[in-house]
């Protein structure tokens, strides 16, 4: 049985272990309790246990929780962890579709001479995309540049799927090219490429990414082929989608619903389906 009031090092280990394994169950009320039975037990509490209590909450898209316990932290002025606390509260900002209140923690941060991290601006870059703020997530790539950060393939990777959200298709495909440049792009961010070519009504260029994710030793997953065989049911181009589907199901992969309604859609467009969503022979 965990002991809440031992003030050992052994026992602050044991909570923040076990706020660890709350969070990752997403049990936020229970990392909740946790912190907060073993403060009023007359436990010590370290700066690592308000961080795992924010991240928990975080997960649980508690983003209020996640303030408060970071407001908490501050009042008990436990400042090793700082930077730490505050990627918490931003990311569960970012979770909790608060884009206003995590870019206005990331913009906090220098005001008390904190520079911010890689982890930091790719939070705030991810929160922009969720408040579908392409501007102010390639503003952020921007910034981190300019404070010598090298942007990692989660910090593209949001802004991507900002301009992809947006339709800014030209600019996500820029930022695709620039990643390729100076990391090797991931499954995600190829997948928002091609959403964004698709709805930029572009599947000539969505086709392109899809075949070339194999140059760059990627494979395709459902989400990949589904933006492609979407892109082709914008672009009415009912044989490629039904193709995709075809080579997604030889690849091993189940398409899903949405890859299986976009292919009869485009076929709808094309007058090749029949009563039922039944593919009349042509």
């Amino acid at each position: 049985m965990l002991d809440i009031g031992r003030g050992s090092r052994e026992g602050a280990i044991s909570v923040e272990a076990s706020i660890k394994s709350c969070g990752r169950t997403k049990q936020w009320n229970a990392a909740l309790w946790l912190l907060r039975e073993g403060i009023r037990s007359g436990a010590q509490a370290v700066p690592s246990q308000y961080v795992a209590t924010i991240s928990a909450c975080g997960k649980g898209r508690q983003w209020q929780h996640a303030l408060s316990v970071l407001s908490e932290m501050w009042e008990a002025m436990l400042e090793p962890s700082v930077i730490f606390s505050y990627n918490a509260g931003i990311s569960a900002c970012e979770k909790g579709e608060q884009w206003q209140r995590a870019l206005a923690m990331l913009s906090e941060m220098w005001e008390v001479m904190l520079e911010p991290n890689v982890i930091s601006y790719s939070a705030g870059i991810s929160a922009s995309a969720r408040g579908k703020q392409w501007q102010r997530a390639l503003a952020l790539l921007r910034e981190m540049r300019e404070a010598k950060l090298q942007p990692n393939v989660m910090s593209y990777g949001a802004g991507i799927s900002a301009c992809e959200i947006d339709v800014q298709w030209q600019r996500a495909l820029a930022l695709l090219c620039e990643m390729r440049e100076a990391l090797e792009p991931d499954v995600v961010s190829y997948s928002a490429g091609i959403s964004a070519c698709g709805k930029g009504e572009q599947w000539q260029q969505a086709l392109a990414l899809l075949s070339g994710m194999c140059e760059v030793k990627l494979e395709p997953n459902v989400i990949s082929y589904c933006a492609g065989i979407s892109a082709c049911e914008r672009g009415g181009e009912w044989q490629r989608a039904l193709a995709l589907l075809t080579e997604a199901r030889e690849a091993k992969l189940e398409p899903d619903v949405v890859s299986y309604t976009v292919a009869i859609s485009a076929c709808e467009i094309a007058n090749c389906v029949g009563p039922g969503g039944w593919l009349l022979a042509g």
